[in-house]
């Protein structure tokens, strides 16, 4: 696709210092990022948008600290329509619109008017996310309107080749990386004081929503292949979501529901703790653009065993290094990699090795370099 912007004005009326991200709402992980960003540039002024107050996702508590300016446009019992969402972005982008803009979510109606208002008022505006073409099925219609919205934007930020290659596919040049990143010290710290069980005593560890696309059936017929070859390990499964009751179910009927640990929603501290007393991170989704909590894992000295789904196999996951990859709809391949660590200590420890080695890939400080490459391209 070819990159026709040339209606929209310059970008010359930018402030180099001042930097705004917009994100749906700020997680613990958006604030490792905003945090890393005003260390990366401690002369400007970062300020964050968030448009609700909580995430109909994801239950984490909202994260405030100093270095940054959060705005928050509404409560999400609020529940704004359209134009009142626009109207009120619109509002706070006037405000600051001498700035470098970075907005995710360019897909929403709201974001892509404000950065058309934006690009148009000479600010240098970029998109920013981890989608790669291969997520799912795609019709050229459908590619052919994501290159409309994306339009406004100079550039984007996304993550490793197939996440930065779909940008580019949609018609955007400027293109860095990576995207999905979060605190590495915040995961260790939170660890600090938890101690390591034996060997023998680690649990596998699956951190996913309880929905279709997480193939969490899959990951308990696996599991229950390991069981019945012999493995004694427990299975920690956190997350909520629509599926819970079928899965508990799937889990009573597979005969292993006493060997599964069903925590519900946790929050990134209590995460941590759970990761670093595991053997194993499992990953098993169907669709995953990328996925953070591997990197919450490597920061944790975790192997990760993920399908060839994830995103996060490109960029962290190298078999016999970091961990392994496995067919998604193979129970039978996850069983095997278990049952193949559950009894190799020395090759766990040899993953932890590499896991703790990769885990700087994902490290905030990544994606601040990304931010500098595009705000200060020279």
């Amino acid at each position: 696709m070819t990159d026709s912007r040339s209606f929209l004005a310059p970008g010359t009326q930018a402030d180099p210092t001042r930097l705004v991200f917009v994100w749906n709402n700020f997680g613990p992980m958006h604030a490792d990022r905003l945090e890393a960003v005003a260390q990366r540039f401690p002369a400007a002024q970062v300020h964050g948008i968030e448009l609700f107050d909580r995430d109909v996702t994801y239950d984490w508590v909202g994260d405030d600290r100093p270095g940054f300016d959060k705005i928050t446009l509404f409560a999400m019992d609020e529940a704004p329509g359209l134009a009142r969402r626009t109207l009120r972005l619109l509002r706070a982008a006037w405000g600051l619109r001498r700035a470098q803009w970075f907005l995710c979510h360019y897909e929403r109606p709201e974001v892509l008017a404000t950065a058309v208002v934006l690009r148009l008022c000479g600010a240098r505006v970029f998109t920013m996310g981890c989608s790669k073409f291969d997520d799912k099925p795609r019709r050229a219609r459908g590619e052919w309107l994501k290159s409309l919205a994306l339009r406004p934007y100079y550039g984007a930020i996304g993550t490793q080749e197939r996440s930065t290659d779909y940008f580019r596919f949609l018609g955007l040049r400027r293109v860095a990386s990576p995207y999905n990143t979060l605190s590495i010290d915040r995961m260790r710290a939170q660890a600090a004081d938890v101690p390591r069980p034996t060997f023998a005593d680690r649990p596998w560890t699956i951190v996913a929503r309880l929905v279709d696309k997480k193939n969490l059936a899959m990951a308990l017929e696996a599991f229950a292949l390991y069981r019945a070859a012999g493995g004694q390990r427990l299975l920690n499964l956190c997350g909520n979501g629509p599926l819970e009751q079928a899965l508990k179910k799937q889990a009573d009927d597979l005969g292993i529901v006493d060997a599964v640990i069903f925590h519900g929603f946790v929050q990134t501290a209590e995460i941590s703790r759970i990761l670093a007393s595991s053997l194993a991170l499992i990953l098993p989704s169907l669709e995953e653009q990328f996925g953070n909590v591997v990197i919450e894992a490597q920061a944790l000295d975790l192997p990760v065993l993920l399908s060839d789904r994830c995103g996060a196999r490109e960029m962290l996951v190298q078999d016999w290094v970091t961990g392994f990859s496995f067919p998604h709809d193979s129970a039978e391949s996850l069983a095997g990699y278990m049952t193949l660590l559950d009894a190799d200590e020395a090759l766990c420890a040899r993953l932890a090795t590499g896991a703790r080695a990769s885990a700087p890939r994902g490290d905030v400080a990544a994606f601040a370099e990304a931010v500098a490459t595009l705000a200060c391209p020279d």
